[in-house]
């Protein structure tokens, strides 16, 4: 049966967007250098440091003891743990923390469960700091992060400066392919800086100039994905947000499918919800690169991702599918089909533009995880050769599988819960 007209349309624009995309950023990857002369910190500003933590008993000390780690003068940093109406031990392992470490200026606020946007405006009304930074419970940060963030505020329109995030200690195939990812969106990020595209401050100590987050009224606080919310408001008032590669924060990763599945689905789904929000952003000439480039690109990846992997499923599956039928017409008997059976195989019958287009797609692939790899210091099989296999020629799946049971969600008016 031939494919309808109309389906080989949608798959070849699908095509030539997904190569269009990775064509600009190659471009731009090899369009001169990404890593910018780094000043040296002069002075010490005051920091303050925000860590919103609902039941986060498991990992709320050790992201504490990394912050007291941090080489930066005490007189000049305060810490503020916002407890959002947690269940379980954490209240009190901070009370304990806090005695036991009185010589930090460290602060604990206990609150009834809002949610982390109102967690962290709770923290931001309370700071003294002249920059503002959060950092989710359950990641550590470098000792020197710090001093290799701030001097990155250079121009007063600079309003977020990003360290590097990695996956922190991956110990199944899961977490190492996502320790994969992270390392490429953190180099794509340094990209996308280069052109003002940035579109995401993550929770793990993003650093915002306070005064800038005071003057656009803060976090949402009814948002799935306020970081992104957050980031997108500050694009729409033409404030640049900086990614940096040598300031290292780590963050645990989902540990499997489930949980990988309920975290990107999140993201997913309130990266949509807010690009309608901010949608006005699209194609508006005002908001330069972003508009034209990153704002169109978090609309259509998950149609891409489903268009791709729902096509992959059909025509993969269908051979096999057809097998079965003709399986259960002669009644499983299987001896017939084997006699009858011819191979009809014909290499003109092989699809070459789309075969050429997944071969460029790959090179490109490998080039970009090769060099995320070698700018942030990781060696590329650190994790085992498997890992990156799966990484290449699966992940991708996971990632679209994702996306299909977004759209599911949204065609069905499913509200998503925390």
């Amino acid at each position: 049966m031939p494919i309808p007209i109309y389906v080989k349309i949608m798959l070849w624009t699908t095509y030539l967007i997904s190569l269009y995309f990775a064509i600009f950023w190659f471009l731009v990857m090899v369009d001169g250098e990404y890593n910018a002369k780094r000043r040296k910190l002069k002075k010490f500003p005051y920091v303050s440091i925000v860590v919103p933590a609902y039941n986060e008993e498991k990992n709320i000390i050790t992201t504490l003891n990394s912050l007291i780690k941090l080489r930066y003068q005490k007189n000049r940093l305060e810490i503020i743990v916002v407890n959002d109406g947690s269940t379980d031990n954490t209240r009190n392992l901070v009370e304990k923390f806090i005695a036991k470490n009185n010589s930090f200026d460290t602060k604990l606020i206990n609150k009834k469960n809002e949610g982390k946007g109102a967690a962290l405006n709770n923290g931001l009304a309370v700071s003294k700091g002249e920059y503002f930074v959060c950092l989710d419970a359950d990641s550590i940060v470098t000792n020197d992060a710090l001093q290799k963030i701030l001097p990155c505020f250079s121009d007063d329109d600079i309003a977020v400066a990003l360290p590097l995030l990695k996956v922190d200690k991956p110990k199944n195939m899961w977490q190492r392919m996502q320790w994969l990812e992270y390392l490429v969106n953190m180099f794509y990020r340094k990209l996308m800086g280069k052109l003002n595209c940035i579109h995401v401050a993550p929770g793990p100590f993003s650093v915002y100039r306070k005064s800038v987050l005071e003057k656009v009224g803060g976090f949402d606080v009814n948002n799935l994905t306020e970081d992104l919310e957050i980031t997108l408001r500050l694009q729409s008032k033409n404030y640049r947000i900086v990614q940096l590669l040598d300031a290292e924060v780590f963050t645990l990763a989902p540990k499997s499918f489930k949980e990988l599945y309920k975290q990107r689905s999140r993201w997913y789904k309130g990266s949509l919800i807010n690009a309608f929000k901010y949608k006005g952003m699209t194609f508006n000439k005002k908001y330069g690169d972003f508009g034209f480039i990153q704002m169109p690109t978090i609309f259509i990846q998950g149609l891409i991702a489903v268009i791709l992997v729902s096509s992959l499923a059909y025509y993969g599956l269908k051979p096999y599918v057809k097998t079965a039928y003709h399986s259960i017409l002669i009644n499983f008997d299987f001896f017939t089909l084997i006699k009858t059976f011819k191979f009809d195989f014909n290499l003109l019958d092989l699809n070459y533009t789309a075969i050429l287009v997944a071969v460029v797609m790959l090179a490109i692939s490998i080039l970009v995880l090769t060099i995320s790899h070698s700018e942030t210091k990781e060696r590329v099989a650190k994790h085992g050769t498997l890992s990156l296999i799966f990484y290449l020629f699966f992940y991708f799946l996971v990632i679209g599988f994702i996306w299909l049971g977004i759209v599911i969600d949204f065609a069905f008016g499913k509200r998503h819960k925390w």
